[in-house]
């Protein structure tokens, strides 16, 4: 595979990102690189530094081993109306008083920033970010950030 997907380890969110990968961007091999926060390990989100930093040194080096082209970047969250539950634990643990509203807020600040450090952690691969959100129903959807 020359993608690799980075997202968040969160087993609820699985079976929606395969579908997600499979059918809206035709994607069916790929590696994988899920750990708490998906895209947001990547991003000190203003006090992560140490771990964001030992992240994007385990990513860059997937990609320069497996020579990686494409990186797909994923967060998530609830969407407007969905449940509280949704907040990714990685962001709660982060930002512990932020309403779900801030914190994608926070991934939107954290999604720019990895735009601007690309280099640093995909050297020359393409990176494409998403977010899954998922509803009062417990339904996702992929919201293209790019």
């Amino acid at each position: 595979p020359n993608v690799l997907v980075v997202a968040c380890s969160d087993g609820r969110l699985q079976e929606v990102t395969d579908d997600f990968l499979a059918n809206a961007l035709g994607i069916t091999r790929y590696d994988r690189f899920y750990a708490p926060g998906g895209a947001g390990a990547l991003a000190a989100t203003g006090r992560d530094f140490t771990r964001a930093r030992h992240m994007r040194e385990e990513c860059r080096y997937l990609i320069e081993l497996h020579q990686v082209a494409r990186v797909i970047l994923l967060f998530h969250g609830p969407a407007e109306t969905g449940p509280p539950t949704a907040v990714c634990a990685d962001y709660r643990r982060k930002l512990p008083y932020a309403s779900a509203t801030a914190v994608r807020d926070r991934q939107n600040e954290d999604a720019h920033e990895l735009t601007r450090s690309a280099r640093e952690f995909a050297g020359d691969a393409s990176i494409h970010f998403y977010r899954c959100e998922v509803d009062a129903a417990g339904s996702a959807t992929f919201v293209d950030l790019d």
